[in-house]
């Protein structure tokens, strides 16, 4: 494995925790930026048997700290707001909470998430008291969606104390509608989803780098068929045109691609600016693909992203079977999104410990996608001995 300058790698992680790297100037693919006109109308899709319509764009509210931004969505005629328990320790769903606080509540919907941790002997109790959590943050009673956060393993998705547990919460009002959020294996999960027969919502990685489309697009047709709604993320490949992370992505191409499957509901962009928020409004006031955009996609189709397609081959061509896709995403994190804070966190719940290369002299991985996958290990595995305060 190659050698990373250390002291180059925490100055720009703490740089980043500090607002001095912020996202490129996006440069669009199709016309210039439009600022929001909520006179505009933006399309609407019904969420499968949830019965609720949704504008094709929402919030994903995730890496947003700027209350300014979020009212700006609500008043460009967003409606739908997606958070999660864990989104920087707590303080996204409190921001929610406060925003909201003297909204009418039938003018916007929310979403929120919690990891289901199935190992721990008191799961129950602890679910309970992440949905409990959330809600106080959100200041709410209840909220439209609960998703349990980032399943991975296949057998989780009819675990019957997750089962169990989804149930009372919906049971109890606390939700309305139950759905569970993945990035990997999504068509056997999205066919097992179908078999447990109560998720009405998934929120699924979605975009045009995927290898798996077929199968992909051919999973969501039969949950739909059987009423579960879909809801992408992931749309705007890591948010970065070059595997650096130093170029922004056109967001408004994208999210066009992603909503050219009728079968996509609604798509939660991460934007953090009001210019990012303009690029959105441009791609959902004028949804079509043309071809300045198809000749965008097909140039970035051929180059290496950040988006990690989790296909999983890394980990068994890996001697120690590292969670490749998981840091891999911890570098998207950082690099792409810049949220060194959120990349620490993904690395820190794999409990990881040391160089995790140590001792390997040459990398066996072969990246389906291209990516120099020691390379990116050896330039995020670091983060984890930054101290928390550069980062937030």
């Amino acid at each position: 494995m190659k050698n990373i300058n250390r002291r180059r790698f925490l100055s720009m992680s703490a740089l980043a925790g500090a607002g001095a790297i912020v996202a490129p100037q996006i440069a669009t693919a199709s016309s210039p930026s439009v600022k929001a006109n909520a006179a505009e109308t933006i399309p609407t899709r019904v969420l499968g048997k949830t019965g609720m319509k949704l504008p094709i764009l929402s919030m994903g509210v995730m890496r947003a700290d700027n209350p300014a931004v979020v009212r700006a969505a609500y008043n460009s005629g967003l409606t739908h707001f997606d958070t999660a328990n864990g989104y920087q320790n707590g303080k996204n769903e409190e921001m929610l909470g406060e925003f909201f606080k003297d909204k009418n509540r039938s003018t916007f919907t929310i979403a929120t998430k919690g990891k289901a941790n199935l190992r721990s002997e008191n799961f129950e109790a602890e679910y309970e008291e992440l949905l409990n959590t959330s809600l106080r943050r959100l200041k709410m009673d209840s909220v439209e969606i609960f998703y349990a956060h980032a399943i991975e393993n296949l057998e989780d998705i009819n675990d019957p104390r997750l089962i169990k547990m989804l149930k009372k919460f919906k049971s109890e009002g606390k939700i309305k509608h139950i759905g569970f959020s993945t990035h990997a294996n999504k068509p056997a999960q999205i066919d097992e989803a179908i078999k447990a027969g109560i998720y009405e919502v998934i929120l699924v990685s979605y975009n045009f780098k995927l290898g798996i489309l077929p199968e992909l697009n051919a999973a969501i047709q039969r949950g739909v068929d059987k009423g579960i709604g879909f809801v992408a993320m992931k749309t705007m490949v890591g948010g970065a045109a070059n595997a650096e992370g130093s170029k922004a992505v056109d967001g408004a191409a994208c999210l066009r691609w992603a909503w050219q499957n009728p079968n996509i509901t609604t798509a939660i962009p991460g934007f953090t600016s009001f210019d990012l928020l303009d690029n959105c409004l441009e791609a959902a006031h004028r949804p079509s693909l043309n071809d300045a955009d198809k000749k965008y996609l097909a140039y970035l189709q051929n180059e290496e992203l950040l988006y990690c397609q989790n296909c999983e081959k890394c980990v068994g061509d890996c001697s120690k079977h590292l969670p490749i896709p998981t840091i891999m995403r911890a570098y998207m994190y950082n690099y792409g999104y810049k949220q060194p804070a959120m990349s620490k966190d993904t690395l820190m719940e794999l409990a990881l410990g040391g160089n995790v290369c140590a001792n390997c002299t040459s990398c066996s991985v072969k990246c389906p996608s291209g990516f120099k996958v020691a390379d990116k290990i050896a330039a995020i595995t670091p983060i984890v001995d930054v101290p928390s305060y550069f980062l937030t």
